[in-house]
């Protein structure tokens, strides 16, 4: 292949899928294609999706018609769904849709390359399989040279708990920890070009068991510590986790560890013990509590983020009240929430559906409790001083905003020049979904 042609990646779903996308647009770049922010003129169009909520795969289906004016306009024109719908639907997409040349799921994308010269040849390519070797080993070395001060890092994937409603396990199987080395070598060349904040990703991050350099086995929480001790690099966060591995040194880390940012997303899902059991969580609302509890007493300040699903097969009011009174005794600072919905070949989909106006009811007072307590949050900032990496400009001219330590978008007027830089930030006002603040010093 000769020439620079345009790739167009669009990502559906979780972090894990932003970092999967940069890694194949990375692997494309080898083969002569530059990214670019629109579909209008490119020469190779990849989705990168994802198979968590309803009816994902249709709305995949629906993406694709959109693009066949494009098709027909350039007839040369590639078009690739990856991702978890890939790995669920295989050789269906192709037969629904056949102006897709390429599916590729998300464990096999390091074998883009080979894939790519096999459509060259004019042939259709698909691969989907769970294959032994480490993809990240296989992908380019060649990096960009530049990034944003914040980023994230895959260091896990797949997920063994087996959740009634969740897909995960058979779309990105088993769970796979990344050698420590390697992670800590990718934290640094990422620090290297301007990144200050990383975010360790994995469906079951804190089930992060890698293979150390000294020859042992290196849990999250002494991940953490070595990364901590790579120059430039001043925040440290990880998701998502579950309750069952939130081991002692990582609650620990939470309290002694400052570049491990005072921000946890930890999903619950239920605060019924009957509906926890027919989710298979393995732990009970009691268990949770306490759980929390002791990563407080580390942590006080820690702003705790939450997933919940209401309308559970099975779910009765007594079981949803039970949810609102977990969601009151914990108190999150954000929390997500969403109605159940069934997902292909995953045991709760064969289980009796709770009726859709009793969903939504139940959806709409959850989402009014977690607004109310998120509210609370914010508005408590206000008067208090926080410390800002700041990203990009905001929508107002003279405007900057950046995250805080807690993860709260904050606003402030100011230079772009304070892209990347760190500042104190006193809080003056809490908006819906943000804080303003000005800058001190």
């Amino acid at each position: 292949m000769t020439g620079t042609k345009k790739l167009y990646v669009k990502t559906y779903g979780c972090q894990m899928n932003v970092y999967d996308s940069e890694r194949m647009a990375e692997a494309l770049g080898a083969q002569g294609y530059e990214q670019v922010e629109s579909p209008e003129g490119a020469d190779m169009i990849l989705l990168n999706t994802c198979h968590i909520r309803e009816k994902a795969a249709e709305k995949v289906y629906s993406e694709l018609g959109r693009f066949k004016p494009l098709r027909e306009a350039n007839p040369d024109l590639k078009i690739g769904v990856a991702g978890c719908v890939a790995q669920a639907e295989g050789e269906e997409i192709m037969r629904r849709q056949p102006m897709v040349d390429l599916v590729v799921g998300p464990q096999t994308y390091h074998r883009l390359p080979s894939m790519m010269e096999a459509l060259g040849r004019g042939e259709k390519a698909l691969d989907t399989e769970f294959p032994e070797e480490d993809k990240f080993a296989h992908l380019p070395k060649a990096r960009l040279p530049k990034r944003g001060p914040t980023a994230f890092l895959t260091v896990q994937e797949g997920c063994d708990k087996f959740c009634s409603f969740c897909v995960v396990p058979y779309t990105r199987g088993a769970e796979v920890s990344r050698p420590a080395d390697r992670l800590l070598r990718e934290a640094r060349d990422l620090v290297e070009r301007g990144v200050r904040e990383i975010t360790l990703l994995g469906q079951n991050v804190n089930a992060y068991h890698g293979a150390g350099p000294d020859g042992g086995e290196w849990g999250l929480a002494r991940l953490i510590r070595e990364m901590a001790r790579i120059d430039g690099l001043d925040r440290i966060r990880f998701t998502t986790s579950h309750p069952n591995d939130m081991e002692d040194d990582l609650i620990a880390a939470h309290g002694d560890c400052d570049k491990l940012m005072p921000y946890l997303h930890l999903p619950v899902q239920a605060g019924s013990d009957k509906v926890l059991k027919a989710m298979n969580r393995k732990h009970t609302a009691e268990q949770y509590i306490r759980l929390i509890e002791r990563i407080r007493a580390v942590r006080p300040d820690l702003h705790l983020s939450g997933d919940f699903i209401v309308g559970f097969p099975g779910e009765t009011e007594e079981d949803f009240q039970a949810t609102l009174d977990l969601v009151e005794t914990v108190g999150y600072g954000t929390a997500y929430s969403f109605k159940y919905s069934a997902r292909p070949g995953t045991p709760a989909a064969e289980r009796a559906m709770v009726d859709a106006a009793e969903a939504d009811d139940r959806l709409q007072r959850l989402q009014a409790l977690i607004t109310k307590q998120q509210r609370a949050t914010q508005d408590a900032m206000v008067g208090r001083t926080v410390s800002v990496l700041f990203e990009k400009p905001g929508r107002m001219p003279g405007q900057m905003v950046g995250k805080s330590e807690y993860l709260h978008a904050v606003h402030v007027d100011g230079p772009e020049g304070l892209a990347g830089q760190i500042a104190k930030v006193e809080i003056v006002e809490s908006r819906p979904n943000s804080l303003s603040g000005r800058l001190l010093g």
